[in-house]
């Protein structure tokens, strides 16, 4: 896939990034707009809340810990987790995003980047959520987001991930008008626990509830929990 506006084709990693960065900054207002005041439903919520508590008890890493909100859009998910009682901050690639995270969270802590290179020292973070942000990555690159989320990991720490389960991908093409195109990937949750304990994390948990149509979903929906392994003792 090329970008409308000419960037690289998105089977590099530039390439997609630049890409899905542009794509979110042409729509960022439109999208906050039409989910404006929409709150997590009580299923995810649960997911999210169980994660929650998995780092609030310090289980794995003794005493809890910072969590990064990795590809946090306009940072709903983020303060819903501030709310949970954690401490938590938001990253994303779109400039444009993180002005709508900082304006409707003032108190919250956001910064740009990329999942695939994080600014994060290693072993610091006690939780990773990645709530419907890894779905533009390419197959081919998950080992290496993967890796990147494990390494910024503590042993013992929790990871939290979110995607549409299916195989077929999603592609909007101008959506609000926009003259920009982005490909919305469908995972299978048993590839992606495989490729989880494959980058060194156990899975703890499988969730996969049906497509919800009053959301507006149109394929199932999968949450998996991993932890990453702690160090061999010699």
């Amino acid at each position: 896939m090329t970008s409308t506006q000419g960037e690289p084709t998105a089977d590099t990693e530039a390439g997609f990034v630049t890409t899905t960065r542009i794509f979110y900054d042409a729509v960022a207002e439109d999208y906050a707009e039409m989910f404006a005041g929409e709150r997590t439903g009580p299923r995810d919520g649960a997911v999210l809340a169980d994660f929650a508590e998995l780092i609030g008890r310090g289980e794995g890493v003794g005493g809890g810990g910072q969590v990064a909100d990795l590809g946090c859009g306009p940072g709903r998910t983020t303060a819903y987790l501030a709310a949970l009682g954690l401490d938590v901050f938001g990253l994303d690639l779109s400039g444009s995003m993180l002005t709508i995270a900082r304006r409707e969270n003032p108190d919250l802590r956001f910064r740009q980047g990329s999942m695939l290179d994080l600014d994060i020292p290693d072993g610091t973070l006690a939780g990773a959520v990645s709530w419907y942000s890894s779905i533009h990555t390419p197959a081919h690159q998950l080992p290496s987001l993967f890796s990147e989320f494990h390494r910024v990991l503590t042993p013992g720490g929790h990871l939290l991930i979110a995607f549409q389960a299916g195989d077929q991908p999603l592609t909007l093409d101008r959506p609000f008008g926009h003259p920009v195109r982005l490909d919305f990937e469908r995972r299978r949750p048993e590839t992606m626990a495989e490729l989880l304990e494959a980058a060194g994390f156990t899975l703890r948990s499988r969730t996969v509830r049906e497509a919800d149509p009053e959301l507006g979903e149109s394929s199932p929906q999968a949450f998996l929990t991993a932890t990453r392994k702690a160090a061999a003792v010699l």
